[in-house]
């Protein structure tokens, strides 16, 4: 059952302080300890129609005292991260994790659209606590160094995401869609694409190398879920692509030659 505005709660029989809930779409869900609560696309939460969504995709139920994520597809992965960004796990097919914090945030991609909820527990096992700002405004990621080109081409495929409000879903561009949006040739930005994919992989950063099946669209979706649930790139960095827009335009912007 959903309710919009605040979530309800239902907690198991004696267990109190376990409720739990999901917000998708400004829409709640009430979690059931004694059920296990499915989402995809003909489901307890139905996401969407896409095609390229399984019928069940994740599933949500409660044992040894812990709520558990389980991804119970056979092609889709998921990417989990806690309201910092600071910690995220990457839900391949047939894993399972514990919902360990106040807020998790759940964002996969099927097809050329990507869809985010979270999951809201009442007393969480763990607390996590946010890093100090250092006043700088500076991010760091491990030891990742990008380029101004290479941090653009993350930008732009994030853009939808870092657009919207709230959870819900988004569109990833396509290469030929965004390396347009930049003002670019195709083959700029595939090189620059497979840089940046190639730095992230040597971070250990999974899904953005892989055999087969691991396809243009799936790299580039979970680049982009990477990139924002890491806060790797922000709705501050949407300026940049205002400001390369005009340099685009002109004829007598050189190239960066930089990959």
């Amino acid at each position: 059952m959903s309710v919009a505005g605040t979530p309800e709660t239902v907690g198991p029989s004696g267990s109190a302080g376990n409720d739990a809930s999901i917000e998708f779409c400004d829409e709640w869900f009430a979690l059931d300890p004694a059920t296990a609560f499915n989402i995809g696309r003909d489901a307890d939460l139905h996401i969407d129609d896409n095609q390229y969504l399984h019928r069940h995709f994740l599933q949500i139920d409660f044992s040894e005292g812990l709520w558990w994520l389980r991804n119970v597809g056979s092609r889709l992965s998921a990417t989990v991260t806690d309201s910092s960004g600071t910690v995220q796990a990457w839900l391949a097919p047939g894993a399972r994790l514990p919902l360990v914090f106040r807020l998790t945030t759940v964002v996969f991609t099927a097809g050329p659209t990507s869809y985010e909820f979270s999951v809201h527990t009442s007393a969480p096992p763990f607390i996590d606590s946010s890093p100090t700002p250092d006043g700088s405004g500076a991010t760091t990621v491990g030891a990742i160094a990008f380029t101004a080109s290479q941090r653009l081409l993350i930008v732009a495929l994030a853009e939808p995401m870092l657009r919207r409000d709230g959870s819900g879903t988004s569109e990833i561009p396509s290469s030929a869609a965004a390396a347009e949006r930049l003002g670019w040739v195709l083959s700029r930005f595939n090189r620059k694409l497979d840089n940046v994919c190639d730095k992230l992989n040597r971070a250990g950063v999974d899904g953005l190398r892989g055999g087969v099946g691991a396809l243009a669209t799936n790299r580039r979706a979970r680049l982009v879920e990477y990139a924002v649930l890491s806060r790797l790139v922000t709705k501050a960095d949407l300026a940049l692509l205002d400001e390369a827009a005009p340099a685009a335009a002109s004829p007598s912007a050189p190239p960066t030659g930089r990959p």
